[in-house]
C-alpha cells in the first residue's frame, strides 16, 4: 500500500480549510502540517485543490439482498467512489429485511466482499423484535419506519414505539423516517380521485411529517435515548430541534437531503414522477427554513436517501410509481455547487457532509482529517463544472434526475484508508472498503 503526501492543498482541518501537508502511512494520517516529511511516499501534487475528510452519506439503499436489478452493494459502492464518499450506511429494508443479527452479519459479508468504499448496516425495527434490536452487534444504528415507504417495514403505534425506545440502548441511535400512518390513510382516501403530480405531496404533507417527529421526539425525551431525524423535509419540523453544532451533546439530532433543500412542488412539472419521493418534496418556504436550520444548527448534517428505481418504473403514474431517486453520485457536488453560489461556505459543507455524520453515529477514526485517523480523502475541485448526464452515472438503474445540469466542484480524486479509489473519472475495482467501527 503506497505512502501518499498531499502538498499544495487547502485541508480541512478543525473546521476550517488551511494551506497545510498531510501525510498518509498505510491505512492512516500519519502527520498534518505546514510542512511534513516527504520520505519515502508518493507525492500528490494538489495545486490548490482543497482536501476533505471522504464524505459520509448516513442514509442509502443499495437494494442487497433483493431487488439487485436496481442497485447492489458493489454498485452503489463505486457511485459514492465517484462522487467523493468514502463511506456509507445502509438501510435495512431489503428483502429479506435486516431485522437479525443472521442477516446483518450477511450483509456485512457482502460489504467485504463488495464494497469499494467503507460500510455499515442499520438493523430494522418490528413490532416484536426489541430483543434482536437490543442485542445487536456491529450496527450503525435501529431503523424505524413510523410511516410505509419501500419494503415491508413499518413500527406505526405508540405502544410498540414506546416499547422499542424502552427497550434497547439507550445510547444507540434510532434513526426514525418519520410519517405518520394513520394521517397518511385520511388523505388517500380523500385524494384517491387525484391524478396529478403534487397529490403526492399533499398524502404526505407538512402535517404528516409535523406529527411524527413530534412523537418520536417525546420518546426520546421520555426515555432519555438517542434519536436521529432521517430526511426532515418541512421548516415546522426543525422547531424541535436545538441548534448548535456540539453534536455530542445532542439527544436528538436530525438530517436533510440535497432535493429537499433545492427542489419544491414547482418541480414536478418539470420532473414529473422522477421527483417522486418518500417523505415528499414541499414548498419554497421549506426550502428557505431546512437551510435557516442547517445554518443554525438544529439540522446537522446532510444525507442522500439514494433509492434508485428503473425509468420504467418511475414512468408510472403518480400512484403507481415507487419513490426515491438515486442520488449518492452527485451529492458532493450539488452542495459544492451552492457553496460557489454563496449559499454556504465550504467548511460548512465539509462540517454538514463529512465530520458530523461520523460524529452522530460515534464513528471510529472518520469524518475529520487528524493524525491517527482513517486515510479516508477526497480531493476537490471547487472551480471544475461539469454537466450531469445520464450516461455517465454508475447506478445500475443508470439515470438522474439532475441529468442537464451544470454544477460547480467536484472531487476529482478519492482515496479510501489510504488506498486510491477513483481518480481521472475512473473507478479502481481492485481497492475494498472496510467495515465502520463504533465507539
Amino acid at each position: 500500500m503506497p505512502n501518499y503526501v498531499f502538498a499544495g492543498a487547502l485541508v480541512y482541518h478543525r473546521g476550517r480549510f488551511q494551506p497545510l501537508e498531510v501525510r498518509t502511512d498505510g491505512q492512516f494520517i500519519s502527520a498534518v502540517a505546514p510542512s511534513v516529511d516527504r520520505s519515502g511516499a508518493t507525492v500528490v501534487d494538489c495545486g490548490g485543490l482543497h482536501l476533505f475528510p471522504g464524505a459520509i452519506d448516513p442514509q442509502v439503499h443499495f437494494r442487497e439482498p433483493g431487488k439487485t436489478y436496481k442497485e447492489d452493494i458493489e454498485t452503489g459502492s463505486r457511485c459514492c467512489a465517484a462522487g467523493g464518499v468514502t463511506s456509507f450506511l445502509e438501510m435495512p429494508n431489503t428483502d429479506p429485511p435486516a431485522t437479525n443479527q443472521a442477516l446483518i452479519d450477511q450483509k456485512l459479508e457482502l460489504g467485504a466482499k463488495k464494497s469499494r468504499v467503507n460500510y455499515g448496516f442499520f438493523i430494522g425495527a418490528t413490532k416484536d423484535n426489541v430483543a434482536d434490536l437490543a442485542g445487536a452487534r456491529r450496527v450503525c444504528g435501529i431503523k424505524i419506519f413510523m410511516g410505509s415507504s419501500t419494503g415491508t417495514l413499518l413500527v406505526d403505534d405508540a405502544a410498540s414505539l414506546d416499547k422499542i425506545f424502552a427497550g434497547t440502548p439507550k445510547n444507540r441511535v434510532i434513526a426514525v423516517h418519520a410519517e405518520d400512518e394513520a394521517l397518511m390513510k385520511e388523505h388517500t382516501a380523500a385524494l384517491k380521485h387525484r391524478t396529478d403530480y403534487a397529490v403526492h405531496s399533499e398524502v404526505r404533507d407538512g402535517e404528516v411529517a409535523w406529527r411524527a417527529t413530534k412523537l418520536a421526539t417525546e420518546l426520546a425525551i421520555k426515555h432519555q435515548h438517542r434519536l436521529h431525524v432521517l430526511h426532515c423535509s418541512t421548516a415546522r419540523e426543525t422547531e424541535l430541534f436545538t441548534p448548535g453544532r456540539n453534536i455530542e451533546s445532542k439527544l436528538i439530532t436530525a438530517e436533510v437531503c440535497p432535493h429537499h433543500l433545492l427542489w419544491n412542488i414547482r418541480d414536478y412539472d418539470r420532473l414529473g414522477t422522477l421527483a417522486k419521493m418518500n417523505p415528499p418534496i414541499k414548498t419554497e418556504a421549506d426550502n428557505r427554513g431546512l437551510w435557516a436550520a442547517l445554518h443554525d444548527g438544529r439540522v446537522d448534517c446532510i444525507a442522500t436517501d439514494h433509492a434508485p428505481h428503473t425509468l420504467e418504473e418511475k414512468r408510472q403514474d403518480i400512484w403507481k410509481a415507487p419513490s426515491g431517486i438515486p442520488l449518492v453520485q452527485n451529492s458532493l457536488a450539488l452542495i459544492l455547487d451552492q457553496a460557489s453560489k454563496g449559499k454556504c461556505t465550504y467548511e460548512q459543507v465539509a462540517h454538514w457532509m463529512c465530520e458530523a455524520p461520523a460524529r452522530i453515529y460515534r464513528m471510529k477514526r472518520k469524518g475529520m482529517i487528524e493524525v491517527g485517523y482513517d486515510a479516508d480523502l477526497a480531493l476537490v475541485d471547487t472551480t471544475l463544472r461539469r454537466e450531469v448526464r445520464n450516461e455517465k452515472q454508475l447506478t445500475r438503474v443508470g439515470w438522474t434526475p439532475f441529468h442537464g445540469q451544470t454544477l460547480q466542484g467536484w472531487a476529482v480524486s478519492t482515496f479510501v484508508r489510504g488506498q486510491r479509489v477513483y481518480h481521472d473519472s475512473k473507478v479502481d475495482d481492485s481497492v475494498h472498503g472496510s467495515e465502520i467501527e463504533y465507539a
